[in-house]
């Protein structure tokens, strides 16, 4: 039997990994934040979040939470807190996680979890704030939160807050995690990071004009273990580098490709099949939640 098990009030809401299509860095503000260009793309594969209703005002983490990290720190719990103390709610919530996504990966996955957290616990708790008020909400928490909120791949600008639709292909991609948590912060010091990309337009990146990570050369330089993931992944198709993280990918047009090349890679290959969504599994949940039914399905 599940530990969050439904019938003991437990509800299961998805937390999908993202890829950053292509990043580049186009100049710094005046904070110092870095101005960038992006284009995030959901997946219909990531973490699990297990929320129960409390009908005090305490938030609890249940279980260990993401490897390594407080309850002080968790993205989950600071949502949570955060959602509650900006609609003077009263009710609270226990937490749990099954945790897919791996740390330091760019896949997006405290990100995401933190938006389940608020979007979830908006359904839940009954707030009705809008979507605009839980993405401003969740960049408290992450320039990353917004997109996970509003559910759907995204061109992004700005420190990746400034968002707009945009139309993919189908795809699927071969995902890989070297096993290294790239440190995000090392990465912007680092003095062959390109900081002064000329920017680009949606139509220049739909075109193939752009499709390369800022970072990629950085983290090859500084991690080994990408290095040789890059050069493993070459025999299948063009890898490329997600966000600032050590994860890597290689695109398909369908399910079939993807699963040939996954096939042949080596033993011992740390990598898996996840397929793009235009739509976040998220918002499909919690319309299930709305009508009454599981949020699982």
């Amino acid at each position: 039997m599940s530990f969050f098990a439904e019938q003991d009030g437990w509800h299961a809401f998805p937390a999908p990994a993202k890829l950053n299509l292509f990043l580049q860095i186009t100049g710094r503000r005046a904070d110092g934040y870095h101005m960038l260009q992006t284009v995030f793309r959901l997946l219909d594969w990531g973490d699990t979040v297990y929320l129960r209703p409390r009908t005090d005002a305490q938030i609890v983490r249940v279980g260990a939470g993401a490897e390594g990290v407080s309850e002080a720190d968790d993205l989950l719990v600071r949502a949570a807190k955060l959602l509650q103390a900006a609609a003077g709610c009263g009710k609270g919530a226990e937490i749990g996680i099954k945790k897919r996504i791996p740390m330091g990966g760019g896949f997006g996955g405290g990100s995401s979890d933190a938006a389940t957290a608020l979007v979830a616990l908006n359904a839940l708790w009954g707030l009705e704030l809008s979507e605009d008020t839980l993405a401003q909400l969740g960049l408290n928490l992450g320039a990353d939160v917004p997109v996970f909120v509003r559910g759907h791949s995204a061109w992004a600008e700005g420190v990746g807050e400034r968002l707009s639709a945009i139309a993919l292909p189908e795809a699927w991609y071969v995902l890989a995690s070297p096993g290294v948590h790239a440190a995000t912060a090392e990465l912007f010091r680092a003095q062959d990071l390109t900081r002064d990309a000329e920017p680009t337009t949606i139509a220049g990146f739909l075109s193939g004009e752009v499709l390369g990570n800022a970072f990629e050369p950085v983290l090859r330089r500084l991690e080994p273990a990408v290095d040789a993931m890059f050069q493993t992944l070459s025999s299948i198709g063009s890898p490329r580098l997600t966000g600032s993280g050590s994860g890597c990918f290689v695109e398909f047009a369908n399910r079939r490709s993807a699963e040939q090349a996954l096939a042949v890679l080596p033993a011992g290959i740390h990598a898996w099949l996840a397929r793009g969504t235009e739509r976040s599994p998220l918002l499909d949940a919690v319309d299930r939640f709305s009508a009454g039914a599981s949020p699982s399905g």
